[in-house]
């Protein structure tokens, strides 16, 4: 009986083929463009992403910070005691779980963070300049459908 399956290619698929290695590539882009921006006022992306959550919607407690930036609770404790150092958030006792803590931004972290979000979005207009305004928007919702 004659073999009837399609003829299977030698070609092997390559990096410039692979959604996950260009997404990782993209972001490191993305994040290497941004640290060099913050660097101007000392900051850097993931103590900007914890600032940015003190500064944004409701107080969040440490491990709800953790799970969001899919970081190990640890390293959400050491970005917090700079930032706190730094007097830029605070923490305070979790009024319905004294064992939490809720992270909150002071004065002066929410003033570090308007600096600093328009310096990443100054990054990020860098970062996609090849790209068309709906061409973001769209990458955009991709990214938000991703994660």
């Amino acid at each position: 009986m004659p073999d009837t399956s399609p003829p299977q290619s030698d070609r092997r698929p390559t990096l410039a083929e692979d959604v996950g290695f260009l997404a990782m590539k993209a972001g490191a882009r993305s994040v290497a463009e941004a640290n060099r921006r913050l660097a101007e006022i000392g900051l850097r992306v993931r103590p900007f992403a914890v600032l940015a959550l003190a500064c944004t919607g409701a107080p969040r407690t440490q491990k709800e910070i953790a799970e969001y930036l899919m970081l190990d609770p640890s390293q959400v404790v050491t970005l917090l005691d700079q930032l706190e150092r730094d007097h830029l958030v605070r923490r305070i006792p979790d009024p319905s779980d004294r064992r939490a803590r809720l992270v909150t931004a002071t004065a002066v972290g929410q003033s570090t963070f308007e600096r600093a979000h328009a310096l990443t979005e100054a990054a990020n207009d860098l970062t996609l300049t090849n790209l068309t305004p709906s061409e973001r928007q769209t990458l955009l919702e991709l990214l938000l459908k991703i994660v």
